[in-house]
């Protein structure tokens, strides 16, 4: 069962405010077998959809810390902690 809200993003850190601004992700994806979610800033679970395919999620990113590991995660994490708590957006696409 996923931690009640209010709380922190696990990704970003920030302070998680009850409405539009947060989702819920299944760290291991539903379509691989999947039943573990967690409550992230809308924002976050974007990014992190847009980075990893759901094939890399199931193989090595299906926990935050290892999700919050990745270089581009990292720098995304970065800027979006000088948004405010409920803040949301489409992140752009890391750079290779």
């Amino acid at each position: 069962m996923p931690p009640a809200l209010p709380g922190n993003c696990p990704i970003c850190g920030r302070p998680l405010v009850d409405g539009p601004s947060i989702d819920r992700h299944h760290w291991r994806p539903k379509s691989h077998g999947g039943r573990d979610w967690s409550w992230l800033h809308l924002v976050c679970h974007r990014m992190i959809h847009r980075r990893f395919s759901e094939t890399e999620l199931a193989a090595a990113y299906d926990t935050a810390a290892a999700v919050a590991g990745d270089p581009d995660i990292a720098r995304f994490v970065r800027w979006v902690r000088k948004k405010p708590a409920d803040y949301v957006d489409w992140p752009k696409r890391p750079r290779r």
